[in-house]
This record gives structure tokens, sequence and C-alpha cells, in this order.
């Protein structure tokens, strides 16, 4: 009898470890196994919140200050897991996401929002993922979907749990819920009915929008619930890093660095005797005017700019490091060319404010501007890291330098919203003495952020621009938006705009 009780344990267990073990002990087995994290009520409930909202700002409306508000919440039920974790450097970077994300409530200008709301995706995946080294951040978008189907068995498994031992807790917060949508919905029906201004700011109800409500209500709680889950139980290969690769002799390692150093000098060198020569200095050397010397090489200064990084960074990866000489070495040639490309910057830059000056200024421009800007940024940050020490136990990049460079890219699209671009297109090109024609028909294409600085032209090309600026006053709360709402009371302000301006229409160049 005893020896018949004693044998049966031992069956199950060998195969459970044995299966178990391998699932868990790697990184993606330990990824998945973060699933069993426990949740609270609150956190499905909240959850469930972030969903109704988004089903009720998003549906029916332009993008505009409900896509914003959702934005923000949806990371409500993932904060309290990252502040538990004093992860700031992940809020601080959600922080950005959704001011990024805020943009659709400030401008109209479509290409602008939809470069924020890349950006902004980008830098709100990393810091769902907790990504901090270039690997993590080029995965961080897998990393995040991957964590969007593990909160799925999260979710199902904490309801169960409800169900189950939490029966009456939940029913608890179910009904109290419940019974604050019911007061809501009478006292909101009542309200609006009593006052049609009131009831231009509540969400509208359909039918016909019921089907798509229930869809986008599912998605973004199904979002919100994934970034409650990485939250509290972050990817483990986040912090993985590459190690330093097979340091190369001094001599092989230097000579194609020093030469480049040299090039880039001289080619910098050339560019000063242009600024100080001017007209005369480039028209006899070069046979160019001065707005064509400035047109000419500004997107192969760009790609320069962009290699340069490259190529510090794959010297870094294969300096030499044994002796303190070997790292003096390597900081002196890597920051001569970081310098030197600096100078390609200004360069490039400066080639860029003439050939605005004397052809116009475009969204294009204006990008690439910005983008030779951070490009610059990134330069400096790369300098700074550096300055650090690089061992074999401390490579290079330094650890912060990858999410640093996220947060760059992130401010150098925060600073073109500030400068509103459509609105200084405009003001550049009918107030510069251009060389061309004034383009009134790429000014006729502007968005609404255009539409203030627009009124203030003089007649008839005010009329030719504002007549054809497109203008949709927002309806309620969900499609608010800054710039469609001030363009709207400045046309309801402003003077009547002339049907057909005298050689307005015949012509789309002044």
């Amino acid at each position: 009898m005893g020896p018949a009780t004693a044998l049966p344990p031992p069956a199950p267990v060998g195969p459970v470890t044995a299966i178990a073990v391998p699932a868990v002990e790697t990184p993606l087995g330990r990824f998945w196994a973060g699933y069993r994290a426990p949740a609270s009520v609150a956190q499905l409930v909240t959850v469930a919140v972030v969903g109704l909202v988004g089903a009720v700002l998003l549906v029916g409306h332009r993008p505009g200050l409900g896509l914003a508000l959702v934005g923000a919440v949806v990371w409500a039920p993932a904060v309290p897991g990252l502040v538990r974790r004093r992860a700031f450097g992940d809020l601080a970077v959600v922080v950005v996401s959704v001011a990024l994300l805020g943009v659709v409530a400030l401008r109209d200008a479509g290409w602008l929002v939809a470069l924020c709301v890349v950006v902004a995706a980008v830098a709100g995946t990393a810091a769902a993922t907790s990504s901090t080294s270039t690997a993590s951040l080029l995965l961080s978008g897998p990393t995040w979907a991957a964590g969007l189907v593990r909160s799925l068995p999260w979710v199902t498994r904490t309801i169960a749990y409800g169900a189950g031992s939490r029966r009456g807790q939940a029913l608890v917060v179910l009904r109290s819920v419940a019974i604050t949508v019911g007061l809501l919905l009478v006292f909101g029906m009542l309200f609006a009915s009593a006052d049609q201004v009131f009831a231009s700011y509540l969400p509208s109800f359909s039918v016909d929008l019921l089907p798509a409500q229930v869809v986008v209500g599912v998605m973004v709680a199904a979002v919100a619930a994934s970034l409650a889950h990485l939250s509290i139980a972050p990817p483990t290969w986040t912090a993985l890093r590459p190690g330093p690769g097979r340091a190369a002799r001094r001599g092989e390692w230097l000579a194609p660095i020093v030469a480049l150093d040299a090039l880039v000098i001289g080619f910098v060198l050339v560019q000063l005797g242009a600024l100080v020569g001017g007209h005369a200095y480039v028209q006899a050397t070069a046979g160019l005017g001065y707005a064509e010397y400035a047109r000419e090489g500004f997107a192969q200064l760009v790609v320069a700019t962009a290699l340069t990084l490259v190529v510090v960074g794959v010297a870094a990866r294969y300096a030499p490091r044994t002796t303190a000489r070997d790292h003096l070495v390597t900081r002196a040639a890597l920051g001569v060319l970081c310098l030197g490309t600096l100078g390609v910057v200004a360069s490039a830059l400066r080639r860029m404010d003439l050939y605005m000056d004397a052809f116009g200024l475009t969204r294009l421009r204006l990008f690439v501007v910005v983008v030779e800007v951070v490009l610059a940024a990134v330069l400096v940050l790369v300098m700074v890291a550096g300055l650090r020490r690089a061992t074999q136990e401390r490579p290079l990049p330094a650890p912060w330098l990858p999410r640093a460079v996220l947060l760059t890219v992130a401010a150098g699209m925060l600073g073109l919203v500030g400068v509103n671009p459509d609105a200084l297109i405009l003001r550049h090109n009918t107030s510069a003495r251009l060389e061309v024609p004034l383009d009134v028909a790429y000014l006729q294409g502007l968005s609404a952020d255009a539409v203030p600085a627009a009124d203030g032209l003089d007649e008839p090309l005010r009329s030719c621009v504002l007549g054809a600026l497109p203008v949709a006053a927002p309806h309620g709360a969900g499609d608010w938006n800054l710039a469609r709402a001030l363009a709207a009371r400045t046309l309801d302000d402003a003077a009547p705009v002339e049907a057909d301006p005298e050689g307005c229409w015949s012509s789309s160049r002044w």
C-alpha cells in the first residue's frame, strides 16, 4: 500500500520539467512566459474604458483632438507599471510620443501630420518595449506586435480568474461602471436636448456607425492592453548589444580615415573660399551664377553627412583599443572627421539658404533642411559619445546614444511643427525678391495652416490664394483642430474674398 501510493507522483514531474525549462530559459521563452504576470481588475476596467473612448472619439470624425486624446489615454493602463519599474527614461519617451501625436490637433498640413504620426509610432513602440540599443530599436515594432499577441492570454487569464475567486469584486466594479455610463447617457441626452451649443461638444451616436465603433473600440483596447502588459513584463532582449568587432591594426585602420579627413577638410576650405569670395569667386572658378552654385550638390552633401555617420560607426567598432595611444588616435581621427563633416553641414545649409532666397521655399526644401540639422545634431552626439573610453567590456557606442538619436529626431519634428511650415512658405515666397515668378498654384495647394498668413496679403493675391485654400470648420470635439478653427474664424472675420480676381485664374504664375 505504501509503495503503491509513492510511485505515481514522479511520473508527471519528469516530463513537465524537461519541457518547461528550455521554453522559459530562452529569451523568447522568457518573453512569452510574461503572459503569466498578474493583472488587476482595475487594469482591465481601464483598458475597457480606453477602448470605449477610442470608439467614440475616432469613428465618424476627421483626425483631430479625438485622435490626440486617444493617443494619450491609451497609455493610462501602462503608466503605473512603468512607474513601479522606475522606467523614467521610457516615461520620457512616452511623453514625446504623445506630444508628436498631439500635432494632429494643432496642424492641418497632411504631410506634416503624417511625419509626426510615424515618428510618434516609432517612439511609442520604443518606450513600450523599453528599447535602448540600436538592435532593439530596430526590432521594437515586431516586438510590440508580439507583445500584442502575448497580451491576449494575459487578459483572458485575468478574466477567468476574476470570474472565479474574484467574482464578487468584478461584479462590484462592473456594476459601478454600468451605473456611471447609464447616468452619463441619461443626463447627457437631457442636457443636449436642452442646449444645442452644449450638444455640439458631445460625441454623436449613430446606429450606422455602431459596427465601426465596436471594431475600433476593440482595437484601441487591444493596444492599451499590450502597452499595459509590456510595462509590467518587458522584453528581456532589449538590452542586448553586439560586442566590439575584431580590432584592426593601427596602420590598416588609420590610413583610410586620415585620407577621408584630408578630403573633408579640403572640401570645407573650398566652401570657405566661395563664402568669402562671393559671386565673383564662384563665377571665376566654376562659371556659375551664385543661385546655380547654391542649387548644385545639396542632395550629395546630405548623403555625405549621413554616410559619415555610417563610416564613424563602422570605424569605431573595429578601431584598435589595446593601449591608451590607440584610444587617443581613434578619438583624434574620428573627431576630425566629425568636425569636418559639421563644416559640410554648414555648407549645405548655406547653399539651401541661397537657393531658397532665389527660387522660393517649398515643403520639400524645408524638410531636407530639418533633416540636415538633425544629422548635424546626431554628429554632435556621436562626438560626445566618443569622449567615453571604449574597452572590451564597454565598447562604443555609448549605451545612451541610440535613444538620444531617437529623441533628437523627435525634437526635429517638433521644431518643424513649431515654425508652421505652410504659413512660413507663404510668408517667405510673397515677401522675398525671387528670381522666378511667384508660383501661385503652389500657394493655393497649401493647407488651412496658411489661412491667417494669406489673409494679410494684398489684393488681388489675397483673394486668389484664400479662395483656393481648403478650410473645413471642425464639428464637435472629436475632429476639433486648432489650425482649422483659426482658419474658419479668420474667414468669418476677414473681408469677403473676390469671386474671380483679375488675372488670378488665367495664369498660375505671377
